[in-house]
């Protein structure tokens, strides 16, 4: 279970831990133990089964130990280097599965062949039925995996991190593995010790595959591997922008920092947020609740884009503590103080029944490896329960990775978002981007082009309304008819999302516009 567990954030930063990604890791690791136990079961016909059990203790060691260290090549051999998401596309799902295939496949067949073999080495050595050696071991196998499972993600991985989880599973297969030999009094288990022994020291001091090279112009300030991805903080080697990326991201990132407050130009999704403020009627606080907050980069343009006189209060939510603390080290995240709140840790949707004051703005800005939503944070019951926490007026914005307004993924959302709120939705598309963002109100029609209140002058009326002005640049969203929820609804829901597969689709046309604009 450690290695199972595991296997997935190893492949992550080549593949992302999508829900393909995890089916191609248990459905490899499944055939490799279904192989395993036919082969166990032959070898514990041959005597011995506990001395053949020691040393395929050790050789899965041996496998284990060296995972982390050869991950980067064997992935990037289905993943080059260099490419945009819209050209991984296709790679993302027959990728993972080959590389789980050559990874995965040795380690957890040669585990699969102990369980017949310690039933068979348990018989011999007690004389008593084969069902109640087979119970035994089961019972002690489930045992441990219950242990695996939950000192993995609560212990392990936060703890001694990806190639230190790795090598402490290393580490107690070949444990169990010397021990059987020298019960056995195996001439080659003083060898094998040996063996194990320089495996450590030499893994400890060999580097874990997979590190992050910046592209020309950006240096790496800090790594780090959270519970749930790894992360880079990448600037510029004129110092004026610094970036947080996720599993060496591809050509995208999670958080950007900027000097100076306020607009960042350049086709930022973020700038879009300050929008609403400007939209509103005039009131001296803007109250914001920020789901998927990152590094702080939505709260810093607020801060430097709100009408004159607007006081902000910030509510921003992060499931990851790691970025939090990177936020506050190199992207000036305030955690505390007045008017600003941090919740580490928590589930976007969680979050949501912890909110008690009405929110002026609530941004959705959810996201996994940079391109994954999580399916329970883009259903019509989660939003829903986002609007929800709106007042009379209230915003809700939603950043929709997307090539355009018929991009599987932007489409999908923009129905689900409009079939939450009974309301007419904006679709903007942000240039010079592959991000839309989408914009639903509570209680009053949404802004357009046009129609009164969108025209808000300002400098940051000037800075954006030009670019989304063009026909092309934006689209009204109605409710779809009927019953959505019934088989081939077009919107998502908690009991049918196939947000995995539209972000398949969404990446697949990316990649045929980026071959025909070729």
């Amino acid at each position: 279970m450690v290695v199972e567990l595991a296997a997935v954030r190893l492949l992550a930063p080549w593949f992302g831990a999508s829900t393909g990604v995890w089916t191609n890791v248990i459905g490899v690791i499944l055939l490799a133990l279904a192989v395993g136990y036919v082969c166990g079961a032959r070898l514990s016909m041959s005597g011995s089964p506990d001395r053949r059990l020691g040393f395929a203790l050790v050789a899965g060691c041996l496998l284990t130990a060296v995972l982390p260290l050869v991950a980067g090549w064997v992935a990037g051999t289905f993943m080059p280097a260099g490419l945009a998401l819209d050209e991984a596309a296709g790679l993302m799902l027959w990728g993972s599965l080959a590389s789980s295939l050559v990874l995965f496949a040795p380690v957890a067949a040669l585990l699969g062949c102990g369980c017949p073999l310690a039933v068979e080495a348990l018989q011999v050595g007690s004389g008593g039925h084969a069902g109640t050696a087979g119970g035994r071991v089961l019972g002690m196998s489930t045992l441990g995996s219950l242990v695996g499972t939950f000192g993995t993600t609560h212990w392990l991985l936060p703890s001694c991190g990806l190639k230190g989880t790795f090598h402490v599973a290393a580490a107690c297969l070949g444990l169990a593995g010397v021990v059987l030999l020298l019960r056995t009094r195996t001439p080659r288990a003083s060898t094998v010790m040996l063996v194990l022994v320089a495996l450590g020291a030499a893994s400890t001091l060999m580097p874990e595959s997979g590190s992050l090279a910046p592209g020309s112009g950006w240096e790496v300030l800090d790594q780090r591997q959270s519970e749930y991805q790894r992360l880079a903080v990448l600037q510029d080697v004129d110092g004026g922008q610094r970036r947080l990326v996720a599993n060496e991201a591809l050509d995208s990132f999670q958080s950007v920092w900027s000097a100076q407050t306020g607009l960042l130009g350049g086709g930022q999704y973020y700038d879009y947020f300050a929008l609403p403020a400007w939209w509103a009627e005039p009131q001296e606080r803007w109250d914001v609740l920020i789901l998927g907050m990152g590094a702080g980069t939505a709260v810093r343009v607020l801060e430097g884009a709100l009408p004159n006189g607007v006081e902000l209060c910030s509510i921003g939510v992060e499931i990851d503590p790691v970025v939090v603390e990177l936020g506050e080290l190199y992207f000036e995240l305030q955690t505390d103080g007045p008017g600003r709140r941090v919740l580490a840790g928590l589930d976007a949707r969680a979050a949501l029944l912890g909110v008690e004051s009405p929110q002026d703005l609530v941004i959705v800005d959810c996201y996994a490896n940079n391109m994954e939503i999580p399916p329970h944070l883009c259903s019509v019951e989660f939003f829903g329960e986002a609007l929800g926490v709106l007042g009379t007026g209230g915003f809700l914005m939603v950043n929709a990775a997307g090539f355009g307004f018929d991009d599987p993924v932007v489409d999908a959302l923009g129905r689900t978002l409009a079939q939450a709120s009974g309301a007419e939705v904006l679709a903007l598309r942000v240039p010079f981007s592959r991000n839309c963002v989408l914009v639903a109100r509570v209680g009053l029609p949404v802004p357009r082009p046009g129609a009164l209140g969108w025209d808000i002058g300002g400098a940051v009326g000037r800075a954006l309304l030009p670019a989304l002005e063009i026909p092309s640049a934006w689209k009204l969203v109605e409710p779809p008819p009927g019953d959505m929820r019934a088989p081939g609804a077009q919107v998502l829901t908690d009991d049918r999302n196939a947000m995995d597969r539209l972000q398949r689709a969404s990446l697949r046309a990316g990649r045929q516009r980026w071959v025909v604009g070729a």
